[in-house]
């Protein structure tokens, strides 16, 4: 399973931006989605996270600013980012917890995938 992340860019403070990413290869279902981000100095974090039953989760940094959507249908994932803030420049990331083909219509193991990571810059 292969995630392709797209949509990074530079930005003013106070602006929008919108990553998109696309989930292609052989997989049984996809169970949960989410954007990370890595700063400079700073450990990778998940910044948003969204279930196939539609439960949200987003770090406090972001809440209010940032939402996440996914298409099921079209196989792809977005991050909707809008007053941004310097302190939001980062790597993006995005990934996908899902499981494989298994035998007949059941699902098979479980896997973890994960975009190239696409450059978001907020200047102030």
């Amino acid at each position: 399973v292969q995630l392709q992340a797209s949509g990074g860019g530079l930005v003013p403070a106070g602006g929008s931006l919108t990553l998109s990413c696309v989930i292609s290869g052989s997989f049984h279902s996809i169970s949960t989605v989410a954007w990370y981000r890595e700063a400079p100095g700073k450990q990778r974090e998940r910044v948003a996270r969204i279930s196939s039953k539609g439960d949200l989760d987003y770090t406090a940094a972001v809440k209010d600013r940032f939402t996440i959507t996914r298409d099921s249908a079209t196989n792809m994932m977005y991050l909707h980012m809008n007053s941004l803030e310097p302190e939001d420049t980062a790597v993006y990331y995005c990934n996908a917890y899902g499981f494989l083909p298994g035998k007949g219509w059941s699902p098979g193991r479980s896997f973890t995938s994960w975009g190239q990571g696409t450059l978001v810059t907020v200047s102030s």
